[in-house]
């Protein structure tokens, strides 16, 4: 069995996937750019940094890229948060994982304060050992640096840890840190794309995840 299983929280724990692409359209509206919901929602688990990017030139990321992330975060927090729910089964999934004997961790793009909210909304506070935000690292995801930040704080290799995500973003960044990627798809995205980007194993949601535990990576 691996020694930890290192969970994304949105979309893959939670159901906030479309909460946050909202707050990211309204957002480059808000600060004159024409970016979609689709758009928004398809660069969803990526950080700030990474997001940005995507679609404001350098000059526009110099001028107000700073101003346009804070005015989403205030917005996602304000209207948002609240309506943030988690999928099914999570605490009780969390619960067989410490049950087997593996560590619990959390390596989300999120930023830090997000991250504990997110964990109380879960009801999984108390059994998460070790956490990562995108403040504890230099780059998002897709870039390993969070996975290798928990990584190092469990004192542990890639190669006996499980990621647990429901992006492309996930997989790549996990297997860039030598950790092999279960995928979700409780996220939106497809499970070819996921499988492209690196999952060994597709499920539908943590539910299933529980119902099929002994068969699954997070058990070999």
């Amino acid at each position: 069995m691996p020694k930890a299983a290192i969970f994304d929280l949105d979309g893959t724990l939670l159901d906030s996937v479309d909460l946050h692409a909202l707050a990211w359209h309204e957002a480059m509206v808000e600060f004159g750019h024409v970016v979609t919901f689709e758009q928004a929602r398809g660069q969803i688990g990526k950080g700030g940094d990474k997001f940005i990017p995507m679609f404001l030139s350098a000059d526009e990321q110099r001028d107000h890229g700073a101003a346009l992330e804070q005015w989403r975060g205030n917005r996602f927090k304000s209207e948002y948060l609240p309506l943030v729910r988690p999928f099914t089964a999570v605490p009780d999934l969390l619960r067989r994982l410490r049950d087997a004997g593996v560590r619990v961790a959390v390596a989300s793009s999120a930023k830090k304060d997000e991250v504990g909210k997110y964990l109380d909304i879960a009801g999984i506070a108390d059994l998460v050992e070790v956490t990562a935000t995108s403040e504890d690292a230099e780059e998002s995801k897709p870039a390993p640096d969070i996975f290798e930040v928990v990584l190092k704080r469990l004192k542990i290799e890639g190669t006996d840890a499980v990621a647990i995500g429901d992006t492309p973003y996930d997989a790549a960044a996990a297997k860039k840190a030598g950790i092999a990627t279960i995928g979700v798809l409780c996220g939106g995205f497809s499970e070819t794309l996921l499988r492209e980007a690196g999952c060994v194993e597709v499920y539908p949601g943590p539910a299933t995840l529980l119902a099929c535990f002994g068969d699954t990576l997070l058990a070999k």
